[in-house]
């Protein structure tokens, strides 16, 4: 019975540890955008802690064009994480990806809302999409690819 105890405790301990080592993500959005905190349940579920502002539309914006998003990469919501800035459907592995190289960048986007990414998957199909780098300088590149149905 000892043994069974101990073994619960630890991993009751690595269980809290885990959680208190989740790599936080403050997302900036609108009150009435449901997949907004669509995506952020992803995050959640891929082992990110995602905390929601919701902020009007106007200081959104200001805010995503003060934080170096081009206005040709804007998507419905913004994200902040170890100084990158993640703006839209971005999938947690990207992010992660991003994390670990820790490219000389602004940050990641998926502008639009394209269906069948992070947040906008219908169910339904899923629509091509890219997951762009957006440069220092305000250009960006294809940082990953995402095919859609045929």
């Amino acid at each position: 019975m000892k043994s069974f105890t101990l073994a619960v405790a630890v991993a009751i301990c690595l269980a809290s540890q885990a959680l208190a080592e989740a790599t936080s993500i403050d997302v900036k959005k609108t009150s009435s955008c449901g997949c907004c905190l669509a995506w952020m349940d992803h995050l959640e579920d891929n082992g990110f802690g995602p905390t929601g502002e919701d902020m009007f539309a106007g200081l959104l914006v200001r805010f995503k064009l003060d934080m170096g998003v081009p206005q040709r990469m804007v998507s419905c919501h913004t994200g902040l994480v170890e100084g990158y800035v993640i703006e839209g459907h971005v999938p947690a592995d990207d992010i992660r990806r991003l994390l670990s190289e820790r490219p000389d960048a602004i940050g990641l986007a998926v502008p639009g809302m394209p269906l069948g990414s992070p947040g906008m998957d219908q169910g339904r199909w899923r629509e091509a999409y890219d997951v762009f780098l957006i440069k220092n300088d305000g250009t960006s590149e294809v940082y990953s690819s995402y095919p859609g149905d045929e």
